[in-house]
Order: C-alpha cells, then sequence, then structure tokens
C-alpha cells in the first residue's frame, strides 16, 4: 500500500511551521541556522497561494530508478535514501516530476564537500507519524493511502462531471 502526504493549497497559509517541524525531525539542531536548515519539504510561496513541495512517494519512482547507487530503496511503503550510498549526483533531483528532492553539501569527517539526497520519508521513525502534518495549524496537510486517494480522485471527477453539466447546459440555453 503507498502511503505520500497530500498538501490542500486552499487551506495552506504559508507559515512554515511543517519546515521547521521536518527540520527537527531529522535531527537537526534546535539552534537553527538558514545554513543548516534543510527541510524535506518546501513551502513555495506565490502572490495568491502558498503550498508544500513534498514528495509523492510514487509507485515506481523515476528517482529510484536513475540512482546509480540505489541510493533510494522502497521500505515499508515509502522511498527511502540511504545516505550511505549517496554520492550527490543529482541523478534524482533531475528525475523527480516534482521537484521534490534536494542535493544539500554536507562537510564530512575528513572536511571533504559530500552530497546527500534529501526527500521526504514520511518521518517513518517516528511512532505519532509524519511531523509536518502533526504541527499544521490549519490542517492543509493529509497522510493519505491508496484507497484515500481514489476516493479523491473519484470526487473530484465527480465535481468536474457536474460542472461540465452545469456549463453544457447553459451554453445549450444560451443558443436558444
Amino acid at each position: 500500500m503507498n502511503k505520500l502526504i497530500v498538501a490542500d493549497a486552499e487551506k495552506c497559509i504559508g507559515c512554515r511551521t511543517c519546515e521547521l517541524a521536518c527540520a527537527l525531525a531529522h535531527g537537526q539542531s534546535t539552534k537553527l541556522q538558514p545554513q543548516n536548515f534543510m527541510p524535506r519539504l518546501q513551502i513555495v510561496k506565490t502572490r495568491h497561494v502558498s503550498v508544500p513541495i513534498i514528495c509523492h512517494q510514487c509507485e515506481n519512482a523515476p528517482c529510484a530508478k536513475v540512482c546509480p547507487h540505489d541510493a533510494i530503496v522502497r521500505a515499508d511503503g515509502y522511498w527511502e535514501v540511504i545516505q550511505s550510498r549517496c554520492i550527490g549526483c543529482k541523478s534524482c533531483v533531475v528525475a523527480c516530476p516534482f521537484g521534490a528532492i534536494n542535493v544539500v553539501l554536507s562537510a564530512q569527517e575528513t572536511k571533504e564537500p559530500c552530497g546527500e539526497a534529501h526527500k521526504c520519508d514520511l518521518c517513518h521513525d517516528h511512532a505519532s507519524g509524519p511531523a509536518c502534518i502533526n504541527v499544521c495549524p490549519t490542517d492543509a496537510l493529509t497522510l493519505v493511502n491508496d484507497s484515500d486517494l481514489q476516493q479523491m480522485v473519484s470526487a473530484k471527477q465527480l465535481r468536474t462531471a457536474t460542472s461540465d453539466a452545469r456549463i453544457s447546459s447553459q451554453v445549450t440555453a444560451s443558443f436558444r
């Protein structure tokens, strides 16, 4: 069963609380500085809307297919980056159709810069689930599975069909 986090752009207020929770959940210091603040989701803000960009946990993940070192693997219903295998080549960044992966440079013990791919792993290590969902003040983020997603698709198709029927009848009436 596939799980993913769905964002409702109409509810998102762009507060970035989810980014902070994500960074903290993945072991970043409580003294977050701009240079080391690296959440696994990003809020994109425009004049009219804010929305989190987050991994869609694709069934046949393009990022995993292009990784030359098999650093992105399927584990218990989510895609995980095995950092010890990641060489920071950015192939996954280019392959991701949603722009949900970042490669960040970090200094290892050898002081050599090294890249690490960061993408949402649904906070699989946390019993309480994804940190971003738990802190969102507007409930703009929801964890869904395949059946939830199918229900959402059906509801959207029904809304579209109903809307199209109303538009068609209005257009037909205007030609009479």
